[in-house]
């Protein structure tokens, strides 16, 4: 599931970008068409300006110039000295000509006072020193003298940005009474009228605007931002809901498999406790320890299609039986790979079994080959497997735990996570279990279906081997030997027998179970009792004898010694007793 979640975050995570990507483009296009539009209109501004001082200019022309009275700021023009009629007085007032280019000069001078708009009358060759072209003036005149058409561009004056524009003025033939003395023919470009409106108002306008549909944009972005958040929370949390149904599922047929055997019940949760141990000594963050988790619970899920009479036997498999219950990880994993939210766990399952010198299974993968989860997972099943007690063998202790983990790096075991795991586990309180196999009534008879004869319900051979091979608490072994009960068979038939057999077991039951006395029946007609104490057995049968004497059933009775005698299996108690 994590993978998936993340694949999921992962595109989500893209949309993000992208949709914040596109909300950024677009209000980039904005914010720069918002920019030409300010240009636009401050070049709207500039033409509409000089519109008004040409057409002003044009009116004065028409009339050969106006007169206005002589004041300090209309003295008389000296550059029109060689005009005869340029001053008359009426009335003891003088007045004065001024033509199309000092009456201009004057309304712009007012203009820019009042509206912050510098325009002025410049030339490259100028009459009045107070025309003399700027820098700019003199790029832009140069640029007109060449087109006769007005020039415009963003440019700095003072430090301040301005569009400055400058339009031709056209000699016409009204110029000639002032400048034909200059030399200047119709046609010619005499100067030019430049105009200067200022952009900071302009934008200090258009951020309002701006900041507004930023507000607009943004909010587009965060409802964009939100609808993709809410996707994905709504995915995680199905995809968890849909985990957890399938964890609930899949966490009882664990539970199935492990009950199914009291000597592997809680093996998947110590792995899964001693790999997420692993997975945190190495750095790994909390997702990565819950899915080494998750993997190593479920690690062993195949064992519940193994076949009881193998996965529970009590003792050493042959080859074909140890090459069946290997099939449990290639079960396991075509369990889980086609659930998605466990897919991504699959791999790891069928890998657990692997060596890190390529000589497990069920493929012989090695190193490289295998990822680090599969590793951790093959060590720490390893490790319980040690210091869990079966019923044919002890638990090793911690310390013979680590020495054997150490003795295995580099051969089972990936050698870094060997170093890892004796650091980890050095300080590991181990399971403490209760070798008492009858904890249930369910337990019980699985115990019983490998180690009680399926005829009298008493121990069989292979129980007693075990109970002399791990023997601690017994001290005596008695046998009753039946002779002649062949021929009470061929007399009498296999079933008047078997329920011979029958009451001489129900009678042993009911004299010698106490005081943990276990008996057993092996070799078909002989039956044995394991105690810790000498027992007056002869007697206590006395009253069957006569039973079967009748029956031309006679009984020997075998009393022996287990460490005197040597006794370790049934063999050596076979060559005590029979002849």
């Amino acid at each position: 599931m994590a993978k998936k979640l993340n694949v999921i975050k992962k595109l989500l995570l893209t949309l993000f970008f992208i949709w914040s990507i596109l909300i950024t483009l677009l209000f980039s296009i904005f914010a720069y068409n918002n920019s030409i539009d300010i240009k636009n209109l401050a070049i709207a501004k500039a033409k509409t300006s000089v519109d008004k001082d040409m057409a002003y200019r044009s009116w004065v022309a028409s009339h050969g110039g106006v007169y206005v009275p002589v004041t300090q700021r209309t003295p008389p023009n000296k550059y029109l000295s060689h005009i005869k009629e340029r001053d008359f007085t009426v009335d003891g007032k003088q007045f004065t000509l001024m033509n199309p280019a000092y009456t201009l000069a004057q309304m712009m001078h007012d203009y820019s006072k009042l509206y912050g708009v510098k325009t002025s009358i410049t030339s490259l060759n100028p009459l009045n020193k107070n025309n003399k072209p700027d820098s700019w003036e003199v790029y832009a005149l140069e640029k007109v003298a060449k087109t006769k058409k007005q020039f415009y561009e963003l440019s700095d004056v003072e430090g301040e940005e301005y569009l400055r524009l400058m339009n031709p003025m056209i000699v016409e033939e009204s110029c000639l009474k002032c400048h034909a003395k200059q030399g200047y023919k119709v046609g010619d470009l005499r100067g030019g009228v430049s105009v200067s409106i200022p952009i900071k108002p302009l934008r200090k306008d258009a951020s309002k605007h701006i900041f507004l549909v930023f507000s607009m944009f943004f909010l587009l972005w965060a409802v964009g931002t939100g609808f993709l958040y809410y996707i994905y929370k709504k995915l995680s949390i199905n995809q968890k809901e849909k985990q957890r149904m399938y964890e609930q599922y899949i966490f009882g047929l664990v539970d199935i498999v492990e009950k199914r055997d009291y000597y592997t019940a809680g093996h998947s949760k110590r792995v899964a406790k001693y790999a997420k141990i692993i997975a945190q000594e190495l750095g790994y963050d909390k997702e990565q320890q819950n899915f080494i988790y998750l993997a190593a619970m479920l690690h062993d899920i195949g064992k519940i299609a193994i076949p009881d009479s193998i996965f529970l036997k009590p003792y050493k498999l042959n080859d074909d039986e140890y090459k069946m219950i290997q099939e449990h990880v290639t079960i396991s994993y075509d369990m889980l790979k086609n659930i998605d939210v466990f897919s991504d766990i699959a791999e790891i399952i069928r890998n657990h079994h692997e060596h890190y010198d390529g000589k497990g299974y069920p493929r012989g993968l090695s190193k490289e080959e295998l990822d680090v989860p599969s590793q951790i997972l093959s060590l720490c099943d390893a490790f319980d497997a040690m210091t869990t007690s079966r019923i044919y063998k002890k638990k090793k202790s911690l310390n013979q735990a680590l020495e054997e983990l150490s003795r295995c790096s580099g051969t089972q075991f990936n050698p870094t996570l060997v170093e890892v795991a004796l650091k980890v586990f050095d300080n590991q309180t181990l399971v403490d279990e209760d070798n008492e196999p009858f904890q249930t009534p369910l337990d019980k008879e699985r115990f019983e279906y490998f180690f009680k004869d399926n005829l009298t319900r008493l121990f069989n051979s292979d129980y007693l081997n075990i109970k002399l091979h791990e023997n601690s608490e017994y001290t005596y072994i008695y046998g009753i030997i039946l002779r002649n009960f062949n021929n009470y068979n061929r007399k009498h038939g296999w079933d008047e027998g078997d329920v011979l057999l029958k009451y001489i077991a129900s009678f042993l039951t009911a004299n010698f179970t106490k005081n943990s006395h276990l008996i057993f029946r092996i070799w078909g007609d002989d039956f044995f009792i394991l105690c810790s104490e000498a027992l007056e057995i002869e007697s206590t049968f006395a009253p069957l004898i006569k039973d079967l004497e009748e029956k031309e059933i006679s009984v020997a009775f075998v009393k022996l010694d287990i460490k005197k005698d040597e006794i370790k299996n049934i063999k050596d108690i076979e060559k005590k007793v029979l002849p």
